[in-house]
């Protein structure tokens, strides 16, 4: 999901309504990477990824540029048809990289233990469908393994409904202390595109926690 995906006011959180959204216009994202997947990932050792919520592909295209292979998983078909044309673009080496999965996250389950990164940015879900989702990408992450958790800043709501909306310290809270080291929890400012094409102050909340070897 690009860094304006997410829970955005009055839209429902459903394959129907996102394919709408995203058949409604040539392109929803930017297609750049997120922010905060660029600043944490960049230092990672490149491995397995699983980018939950993949929308038009900016960061599962980024992280196959950077050597890793990624797992792209969304439920919009239109979505993951845009990616795949754009990694068609980039080139063999690139497309090779990434494998798209047409699925549900509130309902599917990545393989567990299999990914060094797992990543999930603006993935904003009501409650308790969320909790379940964090649960199942926690579990996807391998021992030595990164899980990186990126959302608007409950603050921030004019980019949707307060109940879609969490902290990094929730997501922490989730975590078994037992398995996982907490590297980062925190919020971080940066900006955005506005409406008229200015840039806006905003924030983001972030979690990155290492799952013990």
């Amino acid at each position: 999901m690009d860094t304006q995906h997410g829970a955005h006011g009055g839209m429902r959180f459903d394959e129907a309504s996102w394919e709408e959204r995203y058949g409604a216009t040539p392109a929803l994202w930017s297609g750049r990477p997120n922010p905060q997947l660029v600043a944490e990932a960049t230092a990672l050792t490149p491995g397995r990824a699983l980018d939950a919520g993949s929308g038009e592909g900016g960061d599962a295209l980024w992280l196959a540029g950077h050597g890793w292979q990624v797992t792209a998983v969304d439920f919009s078909t239109v979505a993951l048809a845009r990616a795949a044309a754009q990694a068609d673009r980039l080139g063999a080496e690139v497309a090779g990289r990434v494998e798209w999965v047409h699925a549900d996250l509130t309902r599917w389950a990545p393989r567990t233990s299999a990914f060094d990164l797992v990543s999930a940015q603006y993935f904003h879900l009501p409650v308790p469908d969320r909790d379940s989702a964090f649960a199942r990408l926690a579990a996807a992450v391998a021992p030595g393994g990164s899980l990186l958790v990126v959302g608007h800043r409950p603050s921030e709501l004019h980019t949707g409904s307060p109940e879609m909306f969490f902290t990094a310290e929730q997501v922490a809270a989730a975590l078994d202390p037992a398995a996982w080291d907490v590297v980062a929890c925190e919020d971080r400012p940066r900006t955005a595109a506005g409406p008229a094409g200015h840039e806006l102050p905003v924030a983001d909340t972030v979690l990155l926690a290492r799952r013990r070897a």
